[in-house]
């Protein structure tokens, strides 16, 4: 069987200010965006009739690593407030990035919460030698969490002497 996981979609409270996150922290590009009204089946969440916006971010790729925002137009109803902390299913967003810092201070300028500024940080990838980073973490309007890693070097692993 092969399977790709081509995006991920996040139901958001305002499309305009999720749309100025995602492309000015991450430098996206909307891919495709279009009203939707719900047939009932398929999406586990509303129900027949209501009505949505749907809009797909696309990085460098347009196949994998999209980024859908889903925002309920009617009804209406008052969303419930972003998570204070990631917990158990809630997912983390991985990001490989080539300016840590300049991700940084375009979530300022927007009033992202920040959990992690810039830094240095390093870890054992799959092949044993050792990647160094700066990483940044933050929260996107909606309390989704995003780790951004920049790679700075690849050291071989240590040898056992």
């Amino acid at each position: 069987m092969t399977n790709i996981v081509k995006r991920t979609t996040l139901f958001v409270r305002d499309m305009e200010a999720s749309l100025a996150w995602y492309q000015q922290v991450l430098g996206m590009s909307v891919w495709f965006d279009k009203p939707f009204t719900l047939s009932g089946v398929g999406l586990a969440a509303g129900k027949a009739g209501d009505k949505t916006r749907l809009v797909i971010l696309k990085c460098e790729d347009d196949v994998v690593g999209m980024i859908g925002l889903l925002q309920w137009l009617e009804p209406d109803e008052p969303p419930p407030a972003p998570p204070a902390a990631v917990t158990y299913g809630m997912p983390t967003f991985v990001v490989a990035g080539d300016d840590a810092a300049a991700c940084h201070r375009a979530a300022v300028a927007l009033g992202t919460r920040v959990h992690a500024e810039p830094h240095e940080w390093s870890t054992e990838g799959a092949d044993g030698n050792i990647k160094h980073f700066i990483g940044v973490s933050l929260f996107d309007p909606d309390g989704h969490f995003f780790e951004i890693n920049q790679l700075l070097k690849v050291t071989e692993k240590p040898s056992d002497a």
